[in-house]
């Protein structure tokens, strides 16, 4: 049971960070489609800062301002898994440029170009591009999906913060920079550009010389790429 002291203290620390969920709500809202509403990122994110406030350890190390940023994004990322509105026939057509793409790699031993992808799918490059069109549009965050399989845990994967998730945590971080220095040239940029400047998709194509849609099309292809190699990593 909480004291009335510890009632305030524990009010005052949400007005504290309340701010910090909505700056972490706005920065996810321009990388998602439109009709995810700010209000329901806020919330899940104002779920986790509770938590945050619930099971914080101060002699674990960690600052509370670290421990709640990690909170509210992995229960933003919670939120958005939990809806699933990607359809079938689409995670069917991602799953097959998967294996297209770790197939043609693990033969060839370098990057596959477009069209050896689209010739091992049975389908000419405009049809590929579509289907890359397609598989992008409902992908939600796919970096920091990669990223929070072995890193960021979950709220209900809170107790998982122990020196082997750790040790695992890092092994995961290191594939994933050493399948991102394996991508082709333009598509490391656009993964530079999208996750660490955080440029819009009309930014980036101007970068690149290319269309919003294009831009779309090359980080659908990035991130087949990322899953197989993070695939063949755990073989």
């Amino acid at each position: 049971m909480y004291t009335a002291r510890g009632k305030i203290e524990q009010t005052d620390l949400l007005e504290e960070y309340l701010p910090l969920v909505r700056r972490q709500a706005l920065s996810m809202q321009v990388r998602l489609p439109a009709s995810i509403e700010l209000d329901d990122l806020i919330q899940a994110g104002t779920v986790g800062l509770l938590e945050a406030m619930g099971r914080f350890d101060a002699t674990q190390g960690a600052s509370f301002a670290t421990f709640a940023s990690q909170r509210i994004r992995g229960a933003m990322l919670d939120e958005l898994r939990s809806r699933d509105w990607l359809p079938r026939s689409v995670r069917r057509n991602a799953r097959a440029v998967d294996e297209a793409v770790r197939s043609l790699e693990q033969k060839l031993g370098r990057p596959a170009e477009e069209l050896e992808i689209a010739a091992e799918l049975e389908m000419g490059l405009e049809e590929y591009r579509q289907l890359l069109s397609d598989t992008n549009s409902g992908h939600l965050l796919p970096f920091e999906v990669l990223v929070s399989e072995g890193a960021e845990p979950g709220i209900e994967d809170a107790s998982l913060d122990t020196p082997y998730h750790l040790l695992i945590d890092e092994e995961r971080r290191r594939q994933l920079v050493e399948g991102i220095e394996a991508l082709p040239e333009r598509e490391k940029l656009l993964m530079a550009l999208y996750y660490q400047e955080e440029l819009n998709l009309k930014e980036i194509g101007a970068v690149l010389g290319v269309t919003e849609s294009r831009v779309c099309q090359l980080h659908s292809q990035a991130v087949s790429r990322l899953r197989s190699r993070l695939a063949d990593s755990d073989a």
